[in-house]
């Protein structure tokens, strides 16, 4: 079967009084019918604008976009705006990472739902208030029916987080891309509302990209995993290859710097040195190379490319290291 959603090649920069910024540089891959992506990398590596692209929001006179992104065969690259309105919300829809400020105050959560439904969908008030009712019961909210009336400053984050889920699920989408949507949350309901998506997507089979800078996350709800780093994917591979044998430092390092329940406490976590480059002025060759431990010299002047990793058919990885170093411990 074709992939749902088949991005090739997709290249995004901005022209800044300051330089070009090269946010997205040559990423491709594939979301299947009822599958989980995962893109994870640290702030800056290009993870929320490739998807805001592929949505059709970050069209300006000062970006340049290139590539190819077939949603169900129709590329939405070159789809036109009012096109884009049609899918964004329904077909396609988006949980951004801040709850407050994607919710208007001045509305209450059910003119907003209700208005995310009749935008696409040809029923009555009533319909689309009964409907925005159901949704927010799915989603764990307590007498959902008067919650319509409230507004977002009374709910917690977590609750305007599953109200912003809610919205999401509201038109029944092919395709769910969550973007940090437990970042500003505590753990308990990390995990809670991580569950809920999890479950969703096994009631409506719809297929999902989460985003996030924490592999922790993705770990029990990610069927593949690119991880990104200064615009482009560095590894990629179903979720168990990635965790039991990562081949990248940087994915190494992501994993370093994750608490684990099995490790002594007395052990700090390892975290990566160094910063995120400048996407105005990147070094050259392999952009890693100013933080990564196992650096030599052809890294900061060869480009490595995304190459299958010897053994496994989905698992492939763009760096210098011989096989064998990579797979070392440090």
């Amino acid at each position: 079967m074709s992939p749902l959603l088949s991005v090739r090649d997709l290249k995004v920069s901005f022209d800044t009084e300051d330089g070009v910024v090269a946010a997205v540089s040559g990423v491709s891959y594939d979301v299947e019918a009822g599958k989980t992506l995962g893109i994870v990398g640290e702030s800056g590596s290009g993870k929320t604008v490739g998807t805001l692209t592929i949505m059709g929001l970050t069209r300006a006179v000062n970006t340049k976009i290139s590539g190819e992104a077939l949603f169900d065969g129709k590329d939405l690259l070159t789809s036109s705006e009012q096109q884009m309105r049609s899918i964004r919300g329904d077909e396609i829809a988006m949980i951004f990472q801040d709850p407050l400020s994607s919710l208007h105050p001045f509305f209450t959560i059910g003119a907003q739902l209700v208005e995310a439904i009749q935008v696409h969908r040809n029923v009555s008030k009533a319909a689309a208030r009964d409907r925005a009712a159901e949704l927010l019961g799915m989603v764990g909210l307590s007498d959902p029916r008067s919650r319509l009336s409230s507004y977002p400053h009374e709910f917690s984050g977590g609750m305007r987080q599953r109200v912003m889920i809610a919205m999401a699920l509201a038109n029944d989408p092919r395709l769910l891309i969550a973007d940090e949507p437990t970042t500003a949350l505590d753990v308990t309901v990390q995990a809670q509302i991580l569950e809920l998506i999890a479950d969703l997507q096994r009631q409506t089979g719809t297929a999902m990209i989460i985003i996030t800078h924490d592999l922790g996350v993705v770990a029990e709800v990610a069927d593949e995993i690119a991880v990104m780093y200064a615009g482009r994917i560095v590894e990629q591979a179903s979720a168990a290859d990635l965790f039991a044998n990562p081949q990248h430092p940087y994915t190494r390092g992501l994993l370093a710097s994750i608490p684990r329940l099995d490790r002594d406490r007395s052990i700090g976590l390892d975290p990566i040195a160094g910063r995120p480059p400048s996407m105005i002025s990147p070094p050259g060759g392999c952009a890693f190379h100013p933080r990564c431990p196992r650096a030599f010299d052809r890294c900061s002047e060869e480009l490595p490319q995304l190459e299958a990793v010897a053994g496994s058919s989905n698992h492939r990885v763009a760096c210098l290291l011989e096989p064998a170093e990579r797979s070392r411990k440090a």
